[in-house]
């Protein structure tokens, strides 16, 4: 069982992730954060092996609290998942440690697919990313 923790400033947004999720037999949503600093909270109270981190949020944003989490508990693999693809977005967000970056537009499939290879340790870059950064 994979156990994953949201971290989306936009409540309904988490709401239909983790129903989405909770889908996958193999998923396990084990709790939710609307900032970096709750992510914080819950990667040392829950120890998620995957962390799906939007970038944009209030207090402590998705790349402050990504490096974070590496620094601290370098066993959870966090996966970029927002809307923002610009090349400094992602190129911070992997400077950060992030395992991977998937964008919101992607299917279930693919965000499954995501979860699992970044709870296996490997990097997953959605196809519109991965071609930025081979553009670059």
């Amino acid at each position: 069982m994979i156990k994953i923790l949201i971290c989306d400033d936009q409540s309904l947004f988490r709401e239909a992730l983790r129903t989405l999720l909770s889908s996958f037999d193999e998923l396990n949503v084990i709790g939710e954060a609307a900032n970096g600093e709750e992510a914080l909270r819950q990667a040392v109270s829950l120890s998620p092996d995957v962390v799906l981190m939007d970038l944009r949020m209030p207090r402590v944003d998705g790349v402050s609290a990504t490096g974070q989490i590496r620094t601290r508990w370098p066993h959870i693999h966090v996966l970029v998942l927002t809307t923002y693809d610009t090349d400094a977005d992602i190129l911070r967000s992997i400077e950060a440690g992030a395992i991977g970056y998937l964008l919101k537009d992607a299917g279930s499939e693919e965000l499954f697919q995501a979860v699992r290879t970044a709870a296996g340790g490997y990097s997953y870059l959605s196809p519109a990313v991965a071609s930025r950064l081979v553009g670059r």
